[in-house]
């Protein structure tokens, strides 16, 4: 991680979980980190529960990603307070409860737009910011085991992964497209583009998936420090 030490760092979905603990171990390697949630109060917790020497290391913005205007702005101050982006972790989600024949459309919608676009409108700005550069960056993408296998509901459940596995399968294709792309592009930049595999992480949401719908054994169980040590 040495030659990351003083580089930019944008993380989404930061204020808690597997986005909180890669967070804290970018600013443990001397990285700057732009950490991105909605929720402004977890944020700021996050900051606190920092040593006091590496505060300065972390930058707090409120952003739905879900809506391309708060990424733009979001950004664009990034690009005007600290300068290019070097380091984008996509790991903002959304996932919401029901059946896909039965639930809304604005949940499907609102799951569509902070799993996919999201993901879409944060990488387009890390991609432009690092390309104008012309210097190397990373772009990470982090999905579930459920975007590559739906698994079947344990008997006498429910299915209620619902839109997410949708979600999760078009980020593995996205993950394909974004390396494909960023290599026709034959600039300097040069852009790794990274899926993690969870299967039952300890996050508020995975775990209650797993927990209502199938069996998953304790030697599985990925934490999010050590998904934090992997990136």
């Amino acid at each position: 991680m040495e030659r990351w030490h003083n580089c930019v760092a944008v993380v989404t979905g930061a204020s808690s979980g597997i986005g909180a603990a890669i967070t804290r171990k970018l600013i443990s390697a001397g990285v700057m980190v732009v950490a991105l949630a909605r929720r402004m109060d977890r944020l700021e917790q996050l900051r606190e529960e920092l040593p006091q020497d590496r505060r300065s290391r972390l930058r707090i913005m409120q952003c739905d990603v879900s809506d391309v205007s708060s990424v733009n702005a979001v950004f664009d101050a990034v690009q005007g307070d600290l300068g290019n982006v070097d380091i984008l972790i996509n790991n903002a989600g959304k996932l919401s409860g029901g059946q896909l024949l039965t639930m809304s459309v604005d949940t499907v919608q609102q799951m569509l737009q902070t799993n996919v676009m999201g993901v879409v409108y944060c990488t387009q700005r890390a991609f432009e910011s690092m390309r104008q550069r012309q210097s190397k960056g990373h772009v990470v993408l982090i999905n579930s085991i459920v975007g590559h296998y739906i698994f079947n509901p344990l008997p006498g459940s429910q299915q209620e992964l619902n839109m997410y596995p949708a979600t999760k399968h078009a980020i593995t294709a996205l993950t394909e497209l974004f390396r494909q792309e960023m290599r026709d592009f034959k600039t300097k930049v040069k852009v790794t583009v990274s899926t993690c595999l969870m299967n039952a992480l300890q996050t508020n949401q995975e775990i209650i998936i797993h927990n209502r719908s199938f069996k998953a054994s304790q030697n599985l169980v990925l934490l999010n420090r050590n998904i934090s040590t992997y990136m």
